[in-house]
């Protein structure tokens, strides 16, 4: 196991070297305080005025400048070209949760590879946050405070079947797998969804707005001590 590079009480925003807006870090940062960059990431948040408390990765993409602006002490190199930045990360991170931006933007390998770090990593809570959703790994019981008629989508890394309430579309006897049945777009029906898995290996992607409800399903005591609060995303 990786040692824990970043050691955080609070919450992690983790920045990608994918497209990120300033808006969405300084969103994320509200809810995540402790900035930390995945390699090249490192560039978008100085480009920003921001400065990470640490940068994680194999440290290929970083620019020169970059590297030159940051204090030595906080570029961790982790030399292996068999995993992403992603998951070096996510295995070199030790905080109640991530909220991960600029993993997806416009490459689809990143995005899928980005999607395939959280199931390898099922013991850590991370979210992923694109331009208009909010995709993170379920665990095997999970219940959602969310407005009726948001759009929920199912999406398993592997076989598995669940059992669920408050979905316009059931998912009880179905049989779910990448290359069989899939859940995209279904639909909230009651206020308290609930949901649960055979297994560990099934993402679930709602509208960003609803990453507080997210955050308060997967950290009870996250929503408990205000992290998860009213104000917008």
């Amino acid at each position: 196991m990786s040692r824990r590079i970043v050691q955080s009480l609070c919450a992690v925003t983790l920045v990608g070297a994918g497209e990120v807006s300033p808006a969405s870090v300084t969103d994320s940062l509200t809810i995540a305080p402790c900035l930390v960059a995945a390699d090249g990431g490192a560039d978008r948040l100085l480009a920003m005025g921001l400065l990470p408390e640490a940068v994680i990765g194999d440290l290929d993409s970083i620019s020169p400048a970059a590297r030159a602006a940051l204090p030595a002490d906080r570029l961790h190199l982790i030399p292996q070209q068999d995993t992403t930045d992603f998951d070096k990360c996510l295995r070199s991170i030790a905080a109640p949760f991530i909220l991960a931006t600029g993993f997806t933007g416009a490459r689809l390998d990143h995005a899928l590879a980005a999607f395939h770090t959280l199931t390898r990593h099922p013991d850590q809570c991370c979210l992923i946050i694109g331009p208009q959703d909010v995709c993170f790994l379920a665990p095997r019981r999970l219940q959602l405070d969310l407005p009726p008629g948001t759009r929920l989508s199912l999406f398993p890394m592997g076989s598995v079947r669940g059992t669920s309430r408050g979905l316009r579309w059931p998912i009880d006897g179905l049989a779910f797998a990448p290359d069989a049945l899939i859940g995209t777009s279904n639909q909230t029906t009651e206020q308290q969804v609930s949901l649960r898995f055979s297994a560990r290996r099934m993402l679930v992607i709602l509208p960003s707005v609803q990453i507080r409800a997210a955050i308060a399903a997967l950290v009870p005591e996250a929503a408990a001590a205000g992290g998860a609060g009213s104000q917008e995303f």
